[in-house]
């Protein structure tokens, strides 16, 4: 009689061995960026982000910067911006990209630079093939901004 039930626990005791640790908790930094947003449907959260409501204060940000900046500094800027829209029209940003940017125009229009710069070196280093055809325009007009006269 001890042997029979000593057969079935011992079958019963390799599949909850085989099954090991949940992987979820230990894949790397993907999850960590992406989890924080918001838990349930980030994507519906960033495409709530338009193009415009990035693009109209970069656009403003640059003509401020038109009276004091070369133009040939100015129109690279507005080149750079020109190709951010059209990977935005193309839908070619990925919703963490379209979120940061709208966190990075904010910080810029409260003229937090400091915070304007991290945002703008995490998407360098997150989503540099993204993001790399632009971004040199981005930075190049948070540091126009910064060195604007305080006047408004």
């Amino acid at each position: 009689p001890p042997d029979p039930p000593s057969a079935p626990a011992d079958a019963a005791a390799p599949p909850p061995r085989a099954l090991g640790p949940p992987p979820q908790g230990s894949v790397g930094a993907a999850p960590r960026a992406e989890a924080r947003p918001s838990a349930a449907r980030p994507e519906q959260e960033e495409c709530s982000v338009s193009a415009d409501s990035v693009l109209a204060p970069l656009r403003a940000a640059l003509d401020s910067c038109r009276a004091t900046v070369q133009k040939q500094v100015c129109n690279d800027i507005g080149r750079r911006l020109t190709v951010l829209e059209d990977a935005w029209a193309q839908g070619k940003l990925s919703a963490p990209v379209r979120k940061r940017m709208s966190l990075l125009v904010q910080e810029l229009q409260q003229q937090h630079w400091d915070a304007a710069d991290e945002i703008h070196r995490s998407l360098m280093v997150d989503h540099v093939n993204e993001v790399s055809q632009w971004m040199v325009g981005v930075k190049r007009l948070i540091a126009e901004t910064r060195d604007l006269p305080t006047g408004e």
